[in-house]
């Protein structure tokens, strides 16, 4: 039997939408289902601003659907260090897939802001896929997924994976270092912070729109203020302020 929510017999009219694409402007089709679509006019990838895993969490055939990777899953020597940790990542959220979900959705805008920025790549990259990764041990230990109980058991997890990966020790420092205030910008922030801090901000944003909308001049006046790069401030207004009145 087909998931309903992938059959597209089930799917009702907002399960087909268009995006502006952050680069040309032209509009990109999308069907919910899709990871991303590559525009047609400049080749830029987007992903899908609308994806959400959330289903999984409760969905008997969660693991059929997104796959799962137990401990002996054998890992190619031929992947990048930042393939390995997607890899490891997911091991450690297991059938999390709402978590998982979130890490992939940040790494996209990290990797599509950082085209820009010109971050360190494997930094960002690693930390959008380990920037939550303290949440498990936050709930564990104080039942709260509170922002500073995050920072705080974040970092040494992700030391944990990195450390077991074999990376350069000088990275590891710098993406606990990320990773635990990744909430709280420092008054002077790299490049590698600001990029994670921005994409992050775009998903929780898209998160808390579908929950509670807000406004037009409230995501105006939050993209204005709240971003540390333009690029991640041109992606927002290209995601919550496309065809809003």
């Amino acid at each position: 039997m087909q998931c309903p929510g992938q059959d597209s017999r089930y799917w009702q009219g907002s399960a087909i939408f268009e995006v502006k694409c952050p680069k040309c402007g032209k509009r990109v089709e999308f069907f919910k289902d899709d990871a991303g679509r590559t525009c047609k006019n400049c080749g830029h990838r987007i992903p899908n601003p609308k994806i959400d895993f959330g289903c999984a969490a409760y969905c008997p055939h969660a693991e059929q659907c997104l796959g799962s990777l137990g401990a002996d899953a054998p890992v190619s020597a031929k992947q990048t260090l930042k393939d390995r940790v997607a890899v490891a990542m997911k091991r450690y959220f297991g059938t999390d897939f709402r978590r998982i979900g979130h890490a992939v959705k940040v790494t996209d805008y990290v990797e599509e802001i950082n085209r820009v920025e010109q971050g360190d790549p494997a930094i960002v990259t690693i930390c959008g896929y380990l920037h939550d990764i303290g949440i498990k041990e936050a709930e564990r230990k104080f039942n709260s997924s509170a922002a500073r109980y995050q920072h705080q058991e974040g970092p040494p997890v992700a030391r944990v994976i990195l450390t077991e990966l074999e990376a350069d020790p000088q990275l590891i420092d710098e993406v606990c270092d990320i990773i635990g205030h990744h909430h709280t910008p420092r008054p002077e922030e790299t490049t590698n912070f600001k990029v994670l801090y921005d994409a992050d901000l775009i998903v929780n944003m898209e998160d808390k729109q579908k929950e509670s909308p807000s406004p037009r001049q409230h995501l105006e006046n939050m993209i204005n203020k709240s971003f540390l790069t333009e690029t991640g401030a041109e992606i927002a207004a290209g995601v919550f302020l496309e065809g809003k009145k």
